[in-house]
């Protein structure tokens, strides 16, 4: 019987998979400062870059030199956002956001990506109209519903979602609320398993069988592309 990975090798894989998440924060974070400034008690789009993070067990001495860097204190490269849209197979509509500092290669990996798999890279505009930004706190299931909801509308939130499948449960804000509502439902002993500013769509598109397997591959794809921060689609029925 073939023998699995070596204890050793999975250690690099993970260590590899750690390093590039820490890039994609690090790039936030140095943006987030850029366009709101240095203190995260002002600036909540840098305040969720360094919760993320810390979640991961990012040391908060990475952070504070990301922070430096972005300041101007430190010497470091300059990052500018640039946001690609298109379709990929059966229709499925693709927002891809990325920090980068050579738009010549980025556009390139992101187009190579959707030809790659079956899609087209979109003009501006030509998906974003579909999906909305906002903030979501998720609950796995046996969560306390009742709870969740009456400390949710306390906390201001838009709604409260449960799903009739499992169980789960998301609290959506605006994204202007949504460290307000975060904060307010963590000190009410309700801290979700999952908690991030994101985008959805309006309605969902559909895949299965072949195409949901191309639509999946696309789309890790692009995540896995250094210069990409976030990948969002309407794809339904991925499983």
């Amino acid at each position: 019987m073939g023998r699995g990975p070596s204890i050793e090798a999975r250690k690099n894989a993970q260590d590899a998979l750690r390093g590039k998440l820490f890039t994609k924060i690090i790039r936030e974070i140095s943006v987030a400062v850029r366009t709101g400034g240095s203190d995260p008690a002002g600036n909540p789009r840098l305040r969720a870059a360094i919760d993320r993070g810390l979640d991961v067990n990012m040391s908060k001495d990475v952070i504070e030199r990301a922070i430096k860097k972005a300041a101007g204190e430190l010497e470091g490269v300059t990052y500018e956002e640039v946001r690609y849209e298109g379709y990929g197979p059966g229709g499925v509509a693709v927002i891809v956001d990325c920090l980068t500092d050579n738009r010549v290669r980025t556009v390139a990996d992101v187009r190579h990506a959707f030809s790659k798999f079956g899609g087209n890279l979109g003009t501006e505009g030509s998906v974003a109209f579909m999906f909305k930004r906002l903030g979501v706190l998720s609950y796995a299931p046996g969560a306390d519903e009742e709870k969740i909801t009456e400390a949710a509308i306390e906390a201001g939130a838009d709604d409260v979602i449960v799903y009739p499948e499992d169980g789960a449960i998301d609290v959506i804000t605006s994204p202007e609320a949504f460290a307000q509502v975060k904060a307010a439902m963590e000190a009410a002993g309700l801290v979700p398993g999952f908690a991030e500013i994101t985008m959805r769509a309006d309605t969902d598109t559909a895949v299965e069988g072949e195409t949901a397997e191309q639509v999946q591959k696309l789309l890790r794809w692009l995540q896995d592309l250094d210069d990409v921060q976030h990948v969002y689609s309407n794809a339904a029925g991925l499983g």
